[in-house]
């Protein structure tokens, strides 16, 4: 290396010799291999970069004197310093034993505003909620005192009430059909041990062998279109009772969320209302545009929630008629063809509807025993 190219802080030293540059080269390995830190031994050349020659052994050594935790898989060698793609970066100018310095990048403070932004943002989401509760609030107090005005679509609300007419009294009717199935069971299971202790004095009275028979025949046989007429009117119960309490239930889940999307219009209306009727300036156009634009908001969400009332009403409709009718007919013909004692006609009419009922036998309980 030429003289030009040498740290201007060094002094020139006299050529050696080739017997004495080998002298000096077994001495500097000899130092390598001494318990001494070697990391103030390290030979530097003219421009103070390590030698490429001593790497491996400065990594060595590095290791042993580098806090735990920090491996040399996450630290770099490079020609100026340590890098790092951690956050926490060693670096190093020239070499200089103990020069080695921490230096830890903006990470903590980043993960610090993000720590701060949801909780900023809860208190706004809470602060909104409390204000739309008041607006709601004032709206349904005015209403209700006769002093606020209200959004009302008449042929919609007179649907939405028709609905909630028409699901009590489909519970009415569950109710008493359901009432009617319990007391159809306890008749059915009572001819049928009655039958059994008719078909009992039938063996044991010879006298009146053939008079208890009949009547025992004439019980079971009752009980036995007393089980098929219950399978009929459980089916109704279950069909209607989906229909009430889940399909019209629903409808009126979407009526409720209607309502609510109704006060929340009237009310950020209401505020509109009240100031664009008062003066406008400086401090009041800002109020202005910002209430113009959450009534905007709530009138959007007002609209959507009125056509999905329209459009689920429209559909219940239609699937009300088809079950109910279905359900209907199977009613009425099971109990014409039950009291008619047609058993044939009974029995063709759960075959109609794809009811199907379990046989009694020795191992397979009939529905009517699985019910007691």
């Amino acid at each position: 290396m030429s003289e030009h190219n040498k740290n201007p802080t060094t002094v020139d030293e006299p050529r050696l010799t080739p017997e004495e540059v080998q002298s000096d080269s077994e001495e500097h390995s000899m130092a390598q291999e001494s318990p001494k830190n070697s990391a103030a031994e390290i030979p530097v050349t003219s421009n103070g970069e390590l030698e490429d020659t001593l790497e491996h052994n400065f990594n060595r050594d590095l290791k042993r004197s580098i806090p735990a935790g920090l491996g040399l898989s996450e630290t770099q060698i490079t020609p100026h310093g340590f890098g790092s793609t951690k956050e926490g970066v060693i670096e190093a100018g020239p070499f200089q034993a103990g020069s080695l310095r921490m230096q830890q990048k903006s990470g903590p403070v980043v993960l610090a505003e993000e720590v701060k932004n949801p909780a900023m943002e809860k208190l706004e989401l809470v602060r909104r909620w409390s204000l739309n509760t008041y607006k709601c609030t004032r709206q349904i107090i005015s209403e209700k005192l006769g002093r606020g005005s209200r959004t009302v679509d008449l042929e919609l609300e007179a649907q939405i009430e028709v609905l909630r007419d028409n699901k009590k009294k489909y519970e009415n009717v569950l109710k008493l059909a359901q009432t009617l199935s319990t007391q159809l069971f306890q008749m059915v299971h009572t001819q049928r041990q009655l039958g059994d202790a008719f078909a009992d004095l039938s063996l044991k009275s010879l006298e009146l062998h053939e008079e208890f028979g009949y009547n025992a025949e004439t019980q079971k046989l009752l009980a036995k279109n007393g089980e098929t007429l219950l399978g009929a009117i459980n089916f109704f119960l279950a069909s209607v009772n989906t229909l009430v309490n889940k399909t019209i239930e629903d409808t009126l889940m979407t009526v409720k969320q209607y309502e609510s999307a109704r006060i929340e219009y009237d009310a950020y209306r209401t505020d509109l209302e009240e100031l664009n009727l008062g003066p406008r300036d400086a401090n009041t156009l800002p109020k202005i545009e910002q209430s113009q634009q959450l009534f905007q908001i709530h009138k959007e969400k007002y609209d959507k929630m009125r056509n999905d009332v329209s459009i689920k009403l429209k559909f219940l409709e239609e699937n009300k008629v088809k079950v109910l009718h279905n359900q209907l007919v199977l009613f009425h013909n099971a109990i014409a063809a039950y009291f008619a004692g047609n058993q044939k006609q009974l029995e063709q009419t759960l075959k109609l509807f794809h009811i199907k009922l379990k046989t009694p036998g020795v191992d397979t309980p009939s529905w009517l025993e699985e019910q007691q």
